[in-house]
């Protein structure tokens, strides 16, 4: 399943955070670093889910 999440986090980072620890911090933070830039919310949303 985490493939899956990966695969998400690549194309739309914060779905695949989502997917992984719902809307929380994480989910807000991404959002965030997506709209600043998208390598950011890539880079963070393959963090989250590697770390959970």
């Amino acid at each position: 399943m985490d493939l899956v999440r990966i695969l998400f986090a690549i194309f739309l980072p914060p779905v695949g955070v989502f997917l992984q620890v719902g809307i929380g911090k994480h989910f807000w933070i991404n959002i965030l670093l997506t709209l600043l830039g998208f390598i950011p919310g890539l880079v963070h949303a393959v963090w989250v889910i590697a770390k959970k």
